[in-house]
This record gives C-alpha cells, sequence and structure tokens, in this order.
C-alpha cells in the first residue's frame, strides 16, 4: 500500500443504479426510466460546457456509467449561460423549458453529491453566469 494520496478524493461511493435512485427521488419521477433520461440529457448538456481540469476530477468522482455520458461529448466553443444552457436542453428534446429546469435541478443535486463542495465551486468559475442556482446555490454577483 502506497503511503502516497489518491491525486482525487474517493469517488462517489454510489454505483449508477444509486445515483439513478437519488435522482428519481429528489426528483419525483414516476419511474427510474424517466430518471435515466434525465440524468443522460442532462450530463450530456454539461459535458457539452464543461472542459479542463474540472471535466476530468468530476469524470473521476462520478460512476462509471455517468462519467462515460459526461465525457462522450465533445465540449462547445460558446459557453452557455445558465438559462441558455436549460433552453437547449429544452430544445433538443421538446420538453417544456420548466420540466428542464426541473431535470437539470434534480441532475445537479446528484452530481454535486458526488463531486463534493469544493469541486462544484471550482466548476462554478468556469461555467458562466447561472449555474449556480441550478446547483442549488445562491448565484454571488460580484460588488461594483
Amino acid at each position: 500500500m502506497s503511503d502516497r494520496p489518491a491525486p482525487f478524493p474517493q469517488p462517489c461511493d454510489r454505483a449508477y443504479e444509486q445515483l439513478l435512485e437519488k435522482v428519481r427521488y429528489d426528483g419525483a419521477y414516476p419511474t427510474r426510466e424517466k430518471a435515466e433520461e434525465a440524468v443522460r440529457l442532462v450530463l450530456a448538456g454539461l459535458g457539452r460546457q464543461l472542459a479542463g481540469d474540472e471535466r476530468v476530477e468530476l469524470a473521476a468522482r462520478l460512476p462509471f456509467e455517468a462519467a462515460r455520458i459526461l465525457t462522450a461529448q465533445i465540449p462547445g466553443t460558446q459557453p452557455l449561460t445558465g438559462w441558455a444552457f436549460v433552453k437547449d436542453l429544452a430544445t433538443r428534446t421538446g420538453a417544456s423549458q420548466a420540466t428542464t429546469r426541473w431535470d437539470t435541478g434534480s441532475v445537479f443535486a446528484a452530481v454535486a453529491a458526488c463531486a463534493g463542495p469544493d469541486l462544484i465551486t471550482r466548476i462554478l468559475r468556469q461555467l458562466p453566469s447561472g449555474y449556480a442556482l441550478l446547483f442549488g446555490r445562491a448565484q454571488l454577483t460580484p460588488a461594483a
């Protein structure tokens, strides 16, 4: 056994099935399949927004199947604000923006539980404005 610490904290100790159950329960989805649709949609969208070390570290903390969804996407060249992110996902699925906002919040809550507060803070610093609310945090603006 090595005395050197792991490069990242231990990955989320939940299997993908448990992640889906958390999303299903927290998001009040009627079935596991509906929760999985939300997870796939939102993680793919996040994968198109997130790049760099934060992307790698988040993938390392998620269950393998969730990490694969996130990393299968190529980050876009035009970052979307939080609201534009929700609108983009709604357009891709044909769902209402309110439903998509709910899906995003439900999935991001589970992602935040796996990632931990420090990594989420770093992710929010990388993303344009509007994502803090989607992760259930206050959207803080710098003083003028």
